[in-house]
């Protein structure tokens, strides 16, 4: 795969996925469901595009129904739900922002009319901003990105786990620069450090339960939060950083959503898994 991107940019985040070129793979062609999934429901944010799209694509393909949370990415997000519903599987769209309490409220009671219940869920809606340095990171930016990228998370789980049960799932998307830090992007590496301590410590927390909690770190991955947070040459040459010396594609992140979802990952809770392109991570 080739690592180089045309010069592009967009202005608004967290982008559109109908813009990109070349767009994002969502799922591999060649990719078989094996109903590891079956007669689940899943919840995932960000659904519209990127990592959440591929997410929500692999898990009908692998049986279950999803709801998607996005903000405001329309098209982008009916192109998700015909994807799942190509699949044979049923697909809710909720609209609004997460950092909202009162629309997660409205995320889970959308699961709960269309499907009766909640199996997974996947917290993955996100934002970033590059600053030159930490005097040009304003607290208005830094609420804003903690409101969204953890704030949310821990409202939407808050609310999900009066309806789950015994061997449910919860996936959180964190990221590698959680644990490599990022001097550009400071509010965002800090929201997702803070996403891996909330995932190690719900873990703990719902161990008695029997509901898991882990988390996926990627590295860098060609999705609509590229070019609406990054200028035309950073884009070019987005993802040339990693031992692979490319981006990686949704379609490779997803399986790891499926994996921690499904059974096949019973014995995990608290864990992080790396699909970064070959990042050595420590802790």
């Amino acid at each position: 795969m080739d690592q180089k991107f045309p010069p592009q940019h967009q202005d608004t985040q967290p982008g559109l996925q109908q813009e990109m070129r070349p767009r994002p793979v969502s799922i591999r062609c060649d990719y078989c469901g094996s109903g590891k999934l079956r007669d689940k429901v899943a919840i995932v944010t960000g659904g519209d595009s990127g990592i959440g799209r591929a997410v929500a694509h692999h898990f009908a393909r692998e049986g279950a129904d999803v709801v998607v949370g996005y903000l405001e990415e329309d098209e982008d997000a009916e192109e998700t739900r015909r994807l799942v519903e190509a699949e044979g599987h049923g697909c809710r769209l909720v609209r609004g922002d997460l950092g909202d309490p009162a629309m997660c409220e409205t995320v889970v009671e959308t699961a709960l009319d269309a499907f009766g219940r909640i199996d997974v869920l996947v917290n993955n809606g996100a934002e970033q901003h590059e600053v030159d340095g930490l005097e040009d990171l304003t607290p208005e930016q830094w609420e804003r990105t903690f409101r969204t990228n953890i704030h949310a998370y821990f409202y939407l789980t808050r609310a999900a786990l009066r309806h789950m049960r015994e061997g449910a799932s919860i996936i959180n998307t964190t990221s590698v620069n959680a644990y490599k830090g990022n001097a550009h992007l400071i509010d965002y590496s800090a929201t997702k450090g803070a996403i891996v301590a909330f995932t190690r410590s719900i873990a703990l927390s719902l161990a008695e339960r029997r509901i898991r909690a882990n988390g996926v770190a990627p590295g860098p991955v060609w999705t609509p939060l590229i070019p609406a947070s990054f200028d035309d040459q950073h884009v070019t040459g987005f993802g040339g950083q990693v031992p692979m010396d490319r981006a990686g594609q949704p379609a490779e992140i997803a399986p790891c959503y499926v994996f921690l979802a499904s059974a096949d990952s019973s014995y995990f809770t608290g864990q992080v898994l790396h699909p970064n392109g070959g990042y050595i991570i420590n802790g």
